[in-house]
């Protein structure tokens, strides 16, 4: 009889770990939700970011919801509450300015869904409101694009007279390419900037703000230092039109190495292309899974990236992936 009972319980036992390992499988199996907010559709950078994240996600065996922000902070407050809604796993976002995400995070917060940040950082008091930020440091940046106009003017004693075209007001990249620009050349008194104005990141926004600066300022110029390369190519566009030659007399400072960059460093037009990657899909999906999973995420995951110049360009162009 105590055989039967002990057969018994064995049986119960083995019943109960086979649940309780299908209940784990099934567990492990479920797909990930993940919700992600794009600042929008403003530049060929952007649109490899896009189709970057959209690719990674069913490779990954992720199911995506994508919003398109059309470059507005309240198009992307919307998503993020509407993920909440739906109670997404993961809601991941690139901010289109840095400042006025607490509320919302808060209530993603609130409802115990992580944020991840994608490609460009916020401001905000209280860290905890995100796991992570993945992307590039735009102020070492700046700085790169600094540093390299030291050297190219390191025989010249000047002036060097600098007209910047920014990207969206507030935003990260317009703040931390300004702010490594200014912390390399702050000391040196041959270079100033006499001219500053955003040009959205956009390459019609580019040329309009060049329109103006070559009106105002003509051969007084030196350098143009765009945030972007879609700005880079507009600015290029009005500087030809109004009889400049970029790339000789103005020299052109250009971020992001897309292959609009590299194409018109081939062409002699942009001096140098800092890089900044969109590839940020794989990235992104695997910090979802790792999170869902509980493990502990780095506070910040950066991508490398490295600085090319005319002389860099034909032979690299055919490899770039965007």
């Amino acid at each position: 009889m105590a055989d039967v009972k002990r057969a018994g319980v064995r049986a119960l036992v083995a019943a109960a770990l086979l649940m309780t390992a299908s209940f784990g499988a099934q567990a492990a199996d479920k797909e990930i939700t993940l919700g992600f907010s794009q600042v929008g559709a403003e530049s060929a950078w952007r649109t490899a970011n896009t189709e970057s994240v959209k690719s990674a996600a069913p490779a990954a065996g992720i199911n995506l919801k994508f919003a398109d922000a059309q470059q507005k902070q309240e198009n992307q407050i919307k998503a993020i509450r509407s993920y909440i809604a739906q109670k997404v796993d993961v809601i991941a976002f690139s901010p289109v300015v840095e400042s006025g995400w607490e509320p919302i995070l808060q209530e993603a917060k609130a409802a115990k869904i992580p944020v991840i940040l994608t490609d460009r950082n916020i401001d905000v008091k209280d860290t905890s409101l995100y796991v992570t930020m993945i992307g590039s440091d735009f102020l070492e940046e700046g700085r790169r694009g600094g540093h390299w106009l030291e050297e190219h003017y390191k025989n010249d004693k000047g002036p060097i007279n600098i007209v910047e075209l920014q990207g969206t007001v507030g935003s990260a990249p317009a703040n931390d390419r300004h702010a490594g620009l200014i912390e390399v050349i702050k000391d040196d008194p041959k270079f100033k900037i006499i001219a500053s104005q955003s040009g959205d990141f956009t390459l019609a926004g580019g040329k309009q703000v060049m329109e103006a600066f070559a009106k105002t300022y003509g051969s007084k110029i030196n350098v143009v230092y765009a945030h972007n390369d879609d700005m880079a190519l507009g600015a290029i566009q009005a500087m030809e039109e109004a009889g400049m030659h970029p790339g000789k007399d103005p020299v052109v400072v250009s971020f992001d190495a897309t292959h609009g960059g590299f194409q018109a460093m081939v062409d002699g037009k942009i001096n140098v292309d800092v890089e900044c990657s969109p590839l940020l899909g794989p990235q992104l999906m695997q910090a979802a899974k790792d999170v869902v999973a509980g493990k502990t995420l780095p506070r910040r995951i950066k991508t490398e990236e490295t600085v090319f110049t005319q002389a860099d360009a034909a032979k690299i162009m055919p490899t770039r992936k965007y």
